[in-house]
């Protein structure tokens, strides 16, 4: 945000759109949630978008405060990781929220759920909360992936 924008009334929906935006910045937030950080290159090998985007969306999220760049100078070459804020930790709980949400929603409305979806969401928190909404041949399907390593 600029600093005029940030002098502005501005709408508390607008801003958690402005922080969390972004194709990406869901998937990225979660992706250190469940791996306690990330390295760059790894996550370009995980999850498919480009180096531009994914770059993008760290220097925006680490402008707002959610993800902090963690540079490792005893190493050589620096080892550089991201991790999650205390104020980014406090948003996984909405964005689990979100996520069920949005299953059902797709579900409800025949809209095709992406299985890489599933990747970072593994937990059976979500298996669970998702049991009345996904089939058994496709919850077998999810587990039996996961078992593999596929996921």
């Amino acid at each position: 945000m600029s600093n005029q924008e940030k002098r502005d009334p501005v709408n508390p929906y607008h801003y958690a759109l402005h922080c969390m935006g972004g194709k990406w910045k869901m998937t990225i937030l979660h992706e250190m949630y469940t791996y306690g950080q990330i390295r760059f290159n790894q996550t370009l090998k995980v999850l498919p978008l480009s180096e531009k985007v994914l770059s993008q969306q760290l220097k925006e999220l680490c402008a707002d405060g959610l993800v902090e760049r963690i540079v490792d100078g005893n190493a050589h070459p620096p080892l550089i990781h991201y991790q999650l804020t205390k104020e980014a930790e406090e948003l996984i709980p909405a964005l689990d929220i979100l996520y069920v949400w949005s299953i059902r929603q797709m579900k409800e409305k025949e809209i095709p759920i992406d299985t890489d979806a599933y990747v970072v969401h593994q937990s059976e928190k979500y298996m669970e909360a998702l049991k009345d909404v996904i089939d058994s041949e496709e919850m077998k399907n999810i587990s039996r992936r996961r078992v593999h390593g596929d996921l």
